[in-house]
């Protein structure tokens, strides 16, 4: 019997499109990031192991990509931010959901990275955006909120 090779599953529990790079050089890990004329799977390879990585730096090299001129890797950078749920990373997605002019998508992934982070100094731009002209956006912006709120309540209760 012949069973099918498939990709694994991360840390956090998430089959991400490319499995991460086998570096654990930072600043080589920034290069390929950065690189605008790098192969995409090579960029998103950096982008997990810096997720994977998960320290103070590894998020600022995260936060700095957003940079990037693909809308396609800047989602991804705003979902894997989510996920590490890490403080550093608010302020540069807060700035992210606030630029109108940022692609929607991405907007709406730092909103739901917000609530996925759990930080309250986000919930005034959650509320800001919650009526944004674009529904991707104010919808991620109430469930951003909705969480914060449940997160709350849960630990009250507890």
């Amino acid at each position: 019997m012949n069973i099918q090779q498939r990709p694994d599953t991360s840390e956090y529990g998430s089959v991400d499109p490319a499995p991460p790079s086998d570096s654990e050089q930072l600043n080589e890990l920034k290069k390929i990031l950065l690189d605008e004329h790098q192969k995409m799977f090579q960029r998103m390879r950096s982008v997990f192991k810096l997720r994977n990585i998960r320290s103070t730096e590894s998020c600022m090299i995260l936060c700095e990509a957003f940079s990037s001129r693909s809308a396609l890797l800047r989602h991804e950078l705003a979902y894997v931010l989510g996920q590490m749920q890490m403080d550093d990373a608010v302020p540069t997605l807060i700035n992210i959901l606030s630029d109108s002019s940022e692609h929607v998508m991405v907007r709406h992934e730092a909103a739901e990275a917000l609530g996925a982070i759990g930080n309250t100094s986000a919930i005034p731009v959650l509320k800001e955006f919650l009526h944004d002209e674009h529904i991707e956006v104010s919808e991620s912006c109430e469930v951003a909120l909705d969480l914060l709120d449940w997160v709350h309540n849960s630990s009250i209760a507890e």
